[in-house]
């Protein structure tokens, strides 16, 4: 990518081809700028990004500002620094994030205590969004969204039935085989094989009674109490990518939130 026109790095003028307020903090900018990047593809998750010197050197500012803009992307997750390798791009392949966004864990503390999520796919077909559907993924009642239903097991223990619906445009293709057969997250093969990282998620949780239907897919008795937790999961500049309901078992699991 051709190198853009300098940058004052002593103002705050607003960097080239930067929509907003006209007194943003530069560092602010560059973030902008890298978080382009991302958002096109031009890093791929799991792939280095450019050195602190040589991003100061394309965007003309210095080496501090860069630095400043890669540890917010960093914070966000967006990134991740290796010692003595450098920066790259954050991916949900990567072990220690995979229970980034899943916070049901064993009583007893040990998320390995019963392997890797056994996945059951009961339903997964291509259909038009409701309208509620519709606007929790920033979409039109009449475009194409993937329905999902799966219940995922831990040690044979049906443990969480989830509903996903997830934007047909950017899954074309998705189907029970695809989701079924993957070995590692659901959000690393979203990026391996759709190009979609999921990057943030808002939550809603309380407490609901299982209905007969959930009652048996769980192998609980009717009424279980059960931890409703609705998400919608975001890509870059907070694009919508996801919507999913999940009910959890809670008998031998809690969920845990690390709150900074």
């Amino acid at each position: 990518m051709p190198a853009l026109p300098p940058i004052d790095d002593t103002a705050a003028e607003s960097a080239p081809g930067l929509a907003g307020p006209a007194f943003s903090p530069l560092y602010q900018q560059i973030k902008t700028l890298i978080l382009r990047s991302l958002q096109a593809g031009e890093w791929k998750p799991g792939e280095a990004i450019p050195s602190e010197m040589d991003l100061a050197a394309r965007f003309r500012v210095s080496q501090g500002t860069v630095r400043k803009a890669i540890d917010e992307l960093a914070a966000d997750n967006l990134l991740v620094r290796r010692q003595g390798k450098g920066t790259f791009v954050a991916t949900h392949a990567e072990q220690h994030v995979q229970y980034r966004f899943l916070k049901l864990v064993p009583d007893n503390g040990d998320r390995d205590a019963g392997g890797a999520a056994e996945r059951a796919i009961l339903e997964c077909r291509r259909t038009r969004a409701s309208a509620e559907v519709a606007r929790a993924l920033g979409l039109r009642t009449s475009d194409a969204v993937v329905q999902v239903r799966r219940v995922l097991s831990f040690a044979g223990e049906p443990t969480i039935l989830e509903d996903l619906w997830l934007p047909g445009a950017a899954f074309k293709g998705l189907g029970a085989e695809q989701m079924a057969g993957y070995q590692g997250a659901t959000y690393a093969m979203f990026e391996l094989e759709f190009g979609v990282r999921m990057v943030r998620a808002e939550e809603k949780l309380r407490a609901v009674a299982a209905d007969d239907q959930q009652a048996q897919l769980l192998r609980v008795p009717r009424g279980t109490p059960l931890l409703s937790v609705e998400r919608i999961a975001y890509t870059y500049n907070d694009v919508p990518m996801e919507l999913r309901r999940g009910l959890y078992r809670t008998d031998s699991r809690h969920y845990r939130n690390e709150l900074n």
